[in-house]
C-alpha cells in the first residue's frame, strides 16, 4: 500500500480539490502524511487565510520530523546541487523515503525528483 506525502504545495493543491480528496481515499491514499515543518510553508499564520488548510491538515497525519530524519534531509541536500534545493524539500524527501511505497505529492517536482535520486528507496514524485 502507497503512502501518500504532502509538500506545501501539495497540502494548497487539495485544500482545494474536494473531488480530488474523494479519489485519494477511493484510493486507499488516505490519511494523507505530512511532516510537521511543512506547515511553516503552508501556512500564514493568519486563520481567516488557512481556513481551507487546516480543514484538510485536521483529516491527515502530522509528522514530527526527527532529529534522524533532519540528518538525512542534510545528506540529500548533499548529494549535488545543496545549494539550490531548499532545506524543506529534502526533509520532506528524507520523510518519504523512510515511509511505505513514498508518494509525493508536490508543487515542485523537479527538485524533490532529484533529491529522491539519492534516497534509500525508490520514491514517487506526483505534481500537483
Amino acid at each position: 500500500m502507497a503512502t501518500l506525502i504532502l509538500d506545501r504545495g501539495g497540502v494548497g493543491a487539495l485544500a482545494t480539490q474536494r473531488a480530488r480528496l474523494a479519489e485519494l481515499r477511493r484510493r486507499g491514499l488516505w490519511p494523507v502524511q505530512v511532516p510537521s515543518v511543512v506547515l511553516a510553508e503552508a501556512l500564514t499564520g493568519d486563520h481567516r487565510r488557512d481556513v481551507a488548510a487546516n480543514r484538510l491538515l485536521k483529516a491527515c497525519q502530522i509528522r514530527d520530523v526527527t532529529e534522524l530524519l533532519a540528518r538525512e534531509a542534510a545528506r540529500l541536500r548533499a548529494t549535488g546541487r545543496a545549494g539550490t534545493i531548499a532545506a524543506m524539500d529534502a526533509t520532506v524527501v528524507a520523510f518519504a523515503s523512510a515511509c511505505s511505497a513514498p508518494v509525493i505529492l508536490a508543487s515542485d517536482p523537479k527538485d524533490l525528483g532529484a533529491l529522491a535520486d539519492h534516497a534509500q528507496q525508490p520514491i514517487v514524485i506526483s505534481a500537483t
